[in-house]
């Protein structure tokens, strides 16, 4: 059965799933619609059902001729990372501006102490430095929560090089990411791609004597 929706419900399917609340009343233009519940879909030939951020069935949605798609679906089915901000903008891929990976961080060896903030001269003022003893898997969890499309992330090897730089979808435990840092290399900049991830998994390889060294201040999500 054809089912009428106010143009609330239009925006509940379509931007409010999202977590989207900035849109006003004043902004909205009633229309008579219809749930589309005749289609159906494949991404790269795969079965593919339209869910909301909680896991619901969606329908399309059919207004005059055209059918309208729930971009947080669409999103996850092509692996593009799409944010909504308070102001009702949504950008679909890389944001403008980086945001830095302090925003979704979880674990241990966080640090603001000045005496462990400085590499090569300069204080990075907050830092992910794992320097304990023992060959060991330094880790922490990062939660872009598919609002985003790349990650940009700095490493260096202290004292030891790192064997394995790693960064994992932590949902579908796919290896985004896999490289060596050696000592002489340096600052280095690695980049990500994040699109569809939800939560990650970013861990390094190093031995004893070695050290992790991540500035959260120049390591940021796009």
């Amino acid at each position: 059965m054809k089912k009428k929706l106010t143009a609330a419900v239009i925006g509940l399917s379509m931007v409010a799933s999202m977590g989207a609340g900035a849109y006003a009343a004043s902004n909205l233009t009633p229309i008579k619609a219809f749930l589309n519940w005749g289609l159906s879909f494949k991404v790269n030939g795969k079965p593919f059902q339209l869910r909301d951020g909680n896991g619901g069935t969606l329908s399309p949605i059919t207004y005059n001729n055209t059918t309208y798609l729930p971009i947080r679906s669409v999103s996850d089915a092509l692996g593009i990372a799409v944010h909504v901000d308070n102001k009702g903008l949504i950008q679909l891929g890389e944001t403008v501006d980086g945001i830095s990976i302090a925003t979704g961080f979880e674990g241990d060896n966080r640090t603001k102490d000045p005496s462990k903030t400085v590499y090569d001269g300069k204080d990075y003022k907050d830092v992910f430095l794992d320097n304990n003893s023992g060959d060991r898997s330094a880790s922490f969890m990062l939660y872009p929560k598919k609002k985003y499309q790349k990650l940009y992330i700095q490493v260096a090897a202290i004292g030891k090089d790192i064997k394995a730089f790693n960064v994992q979808d932590s949902d579908t435990d796919i290896e985004l990411k896999t490289k060596p840092i050696a000592m002489g290399d340096g600052l280095v900049t690695i980049e990500v791609d994040i699109g569809g991830s939800d939560a990650l998994y970013v861990w390094a390889e190093t031995s004893d004597g070695g050290s992790v060294f991540i500035p959260m201040t120049t390591s940021y999500f796009k």
